[in-house]
């Protein structure tokens, strides 16, 4: 299961600054803007009241009441609210901004199809390029989404509640479970199939419908009778032979649902919960014929009580302790690694299958009728008190406090979930990766002012080219080996894309490499470099080379040190990028090591690109 496994380099501790500044920034707007609502909120009551106790007229009267809420739309409203609640606060873990993407995101579409792992690459690339503001804005949306649900319980605020959980939960469905795996083989209810996410979707969708449709036993017999046929198919599939769950062992080695569990056991984790689940692998593994019978005459007897809508009460109950095993020994719970994103979809499942048998077992309508049957007199009306004569109501004594409180809760709800959406739309649209993902590698550029050295070279077409020669432009200045295979080529790419970053103002700078390598420095191999990295196009771009001693000179006057291997070929030397202004001295000084990193990320073309957009407009 993608996500539970502990994060490589997740434990950035600037990345992690970043993230949790960004939290406490949009924390604080929140608390303001709720801090407002509230005032708000008691202005209008205290108005009222002293209207009031003035004798100028009376406290406005309640809305009408709607009667009582369907107890099963009750339970779904409440249960998904909290749990997108919980979703919320999970995404809250620090190995979030730099782990989901790798172990959650691109494992959920690894064994799916070419179209599905494209999707969920998209995803995986936004987040990448923009870890920080991704992993904020997921923290804000789901907790304003929960938030939502749970304080608008009635009438279009709680519909429209229903349809943004929707709709979060479909984007999460596609792009970060990978369509809950539908498409990729060893697909099992007991490994989390169809994807949490998409059991919210329906969730937010029947929260979403109007309130008459609870009215009848319809509705939970559709739902039901849905639960049913999916836990049919997913027991045939279970079922179904060559797909290794009948193994408890294959070859030596744990089968299908062994191995699972027993990679669930090696999450970081409770010593005890950790134990439990590994006891549970080595049992599977001995007994998986056994283990999995059980499975499917479960899944199969739940199902086809679902669907035949006979003994409701048992199946409902065999599936709550069925999916509390699955739960807990298969899905260990889903939360932990650093990086869970839910509880898994045992549990919003079997939530799902409560409202559905509520709303076949407890319709509202049978309550109506019943009292329709022996109707109590109504008690007689109490009357308003008179207006004064000649005053006229204004809009706010009109205003219901309750109602107005539950509107200005649902309107700060929406304001944490658009303070969520922003950024992420804004990340989802920039192509470029937050420079602060160099500056994690390689530390913040140094600020500096001092004249560069000099230097009289060649570039790759023979011509002589001096740094005086570049008077009037913004110079970005670094040294690669021509016949690198690793780092020169991705800082390489950096240049072109900083270059393509930086627009018109490109014109007014120079990308400049040095050769460090004294075995490999022609012209020829200057330009045969050019032409590998798509650069020979680049009209601002120059490689220079020279003589040995003369580029010995160059890098002694920059510290840029080479680690000549005996038997020639490539040369270690120093990743640093200078950028210096049209006076001709030197205002920035960058690692350029590309770290773990790769040029589709261009995080460093972001920083090159915005330290010469400084020194070029100070």
């Amino acid at each position: 299961m993608p996500g539970m496994g502990a994060p490589a380099g997740a434990g950035n501790s600037s990345i992690i600054g970043l993230f949790h500044t960004a939290l406490l920034r949009q924390g604080a707007l929140i608390l303001l803007v709720a801090v407002l609502l509230f005032v708000a909120w008691n202005g209008l009551r205290s108005l009222q009241y002293r209207r009031a106790v003035a004798g100028g007229g009376p406290l406005p009267a309640p809305r009408r009441a709607l009667g009582p809420e369907p107890v099963a739309r009750r339970v779904l409203r409440i249960g998904f609210g909290l749990l997108w609640i919980v979703d919320g606060l999970l995404q809250l873990q620090p190995g979030m901004p730099l782990g989901l993407s790798s172990d959650v995101l691109q494992p959920a579409a690894s064994s799916s199809p070419g179209w599905v792992q494209s999707l969920v690459g998209f995803a995986a690339g936004t987040w990448s390029r923009h870890p920080t503001e991704a992993a904020a804005s997921a923290v804000w949306i789901q907790l304003g989404i929960g938030v939502l649900v749970l304080v608008a319980p009635r009438g279009r605020w709680s519909r429209a509640a229903g349809l943004v959980g929707a709709g979060w939960g479909l984007v999460v469905w596609v792009f970060g479970e990978a369509l809950g795996g539908l498409f990729a083989p060893g697909l099992t209810v007991l490994f989390g199939a169809p994807g949490a996410a998409l059991l919210y979707v329906v969730a937010g969708g029947l929260v979403a419908l109007p309130e008459r449709a609870w009215t009848t036993r319809r509705l939970g017999r559709a739902v039901i009778g849905s639960i049913g046929a999916f836990l049919l198919v997913m027991a045939a599939m279970q079922a179904w032979p060559g797909r290794g769950f009948w193994q408890g062992t294959v070859g030596g080695r744990p089968g299908t649902l062994a191995g699972m569990v027993h990679q669930m056991a090696t999450t970081p984790q409770p010593s005890w919960m950790a134990s439990i689940v590994s006891s549970f692998g080595s049992f599977v593994g001995t007994n998986g014929f056994a283990v999995n019978l059980f499975a499917v005459i479960v899944l199969a007897a739940i199902g086809a009580a679902f669907v035949s809508g006979r003994m409701l009460y048992p199946a409902l109950v065999a599936l709550m302790a069925f999916g509390l095993a699955d739960w807990l020994l298969v899905e260990d719970l889903g939360v932990w690694g650093g990086t869970g994103t839910d509880p898994n979809s045992m549990i919003p499942l079997v939530l799902l299958a409560v409202g559905g048998y509520l709303a076949v077992t407890r319709v509202p309508a049978e309550v109506a009728e019943a009292t329709e049957a022996a109707p109590e007199p109504a008690p007689a009306p109490t009357p308003a008190p008179a207006e004064p004569t000649g005053h006229s109501r204004r809009w706010w004594e009109w205003v219901d406090p309750g109602y107005a409180g539950r509107m200005a809760a649902a309107l700060g709800a929406l304001f944490v979930v658009s303070v969520g959406t922003a950024p992420m739309v804004a990340a989802v649209t920039d192509s470029r990766a937050d420079p602060a993902l160099a500056e994690s590698v390689d530390g913040p550029p140094v600020v500096t002012d001092g004249p560069a050295p000099a230097f009289h070279l060649v570039d790759q077409a023979g011509r002589p080219v001096s740094l005086a020669d570049l008077r009037g432009y913004t110079v970005a200045l670094t040294f690669l080996d021509p016949v690198c295979t690793t780092d020169c080529p991705v800082i390489a790419q950096e240049f072109r894309v900083a270059d393509q970053m930086l627009g018109p103002s490109a014109d007014r700078v120079r990308f400049v490499a040095i050769a460090t390598n004294p075995d490999y420095h022609s012209v020829g191999v200057l330009a045969a470099f050019d032409r590998q990295e798509g650069l020979d196009a680049q009209s601002n771009w120059l490689f220079l080379t020279g003589t040995e001693p003369v580029l010995q000179t160059v890098w002694d006057e920059y510290g840029v040190g080479a680690d000549v291997a005996p038997a020639g070929g490539m040369v270690a030397h120093s990743d640093v990028t200078y950028v210096i202004d049209g006076s001709g001295s030197t205002r920035r000084v960058l690692d350029s090591d590309p770290g773990a990193g790769d040029a589709d990320h261009t995080s460093f073309s972001s920083l090159l690109a915005s330290e010469l957009t400084q020194v070029m407009h100070p």
